[in-house]
């Protein structure tokens, strides 16, 4: 699997629901933005669904990506539930197919979801398939399962001040791809002096220097923003050259665990 198969910069819509998501995926698409990303958990399919058919683009040029909760990973239930999401987001098939996170307490084991989910890639409800929020051992299992070959990518938190070294390595060395989620770490990126003054050495914003520093090291990163110019600045930070010295001093940003943000009590595994 190439790093080429899912687009570099997507949209996020994560916390968004209604009439602000569709509105949101609506610009998104005028602007340029062909990668969507949304899951089971967040409530707003049918709304992504709503905005994806308004907009009139022609469906080869759209990458969709979906997530699979928790609730939906046993064997009998993952393929249904797929096709209630299919339902709702108005398509045939899913480009990208995700196990959200990990079963809590191990429930379901990974082998039974990752082979439901290549069931329901055999049976032609996604093109592709992969995880999310998966440590080095739940990789271990994935691959363990279907294959690395069959892994598109794992989606995890990564920004700055949470590199997740060690998830990151594991995959590269399998062959895994990457996709950050919340790359610019809640809007913390835009604040900090370090990024601030790289941004202005380029003439760019603090948020595109974040995703430039993902985008160079070869991950997908899918930011969320509500507002035009946002999602206009978001999706021009692929044209940003960072220089050795600029991502050294990023890199030296890193902080412990506390930096993560997304660590829901009862659901996150144990990290890396």
């Amino acid at each position: 699997m190439t790093a080429t198969t899912i687009p570099q910069i997507g949209l996020g819509t994560f916390r968004l629901q209604g009439q602000v998501v569709t509105d949101a995926v609506r610009t998104g698409l005028e602007l340029g933005y062909r990668h969507v990303d949304t899951a089971q958990i967040y409530g707003n399919e049918a709304d992504v669904g709503t905005a994806l058919a308004a907009a009139g683009v022609p469906r080869e040029e759209l990458f969709v990506t979906t997530k699979i909760w928790t609730d939906n990973l046993a064997g009998d239930r993952l393929i249904p539930s797929l096709k209630d999401s299919l339902h709702k987001l108005r398509l045939e098939r899913l480009d990208l197919t995700l196990i959200h996170w990990p079963s809590p307490d191990e429930v379901v084991p990974v082998a039974e979801s990752m082979a439901a989910l290549a069931e329901a890639q055999r049976q032609g409800l996604t093109k592709l398939i992969g995880v999310s929020n998966f440590t080095i051992r739940h990789m271990e299992e994935a691959i363990a399962a279907v294959g690395a070959d069959a892994i598109a990518t794992n989606q995890v938190e990564i920004h700055p001040y949470l590199p997740n070294r060690a998830v990151v390595d594991f995959a590269r060395n399998r062959g895994i791809h990457l996709t950050a989620y919340m790359p610019l770490a809640y809007g913390k990126v835009v604040t900090d002096p370090v990024i601030a003054r790289i941004a202005a050495a380029h003439g760019a914003s603090p948020a595109q220097v974040a995703l430039a520093w993902a985008l160079r090291q070869g991950f997908a990163v899918i930011p969320s923003s509500t507002r035009r110019a946002n999602l206009a600045g978001n999706l021009q930070a692929a044209r940003i050259a960072l220089s050795d010295a600029d991502m050294a001093a990023i890199d030296a940003l890193a902080q412990g665990p506390e930096a993560r943000l997304a660590n829901p009590g009862g659901l996150a595994p144990r990290w890396d």
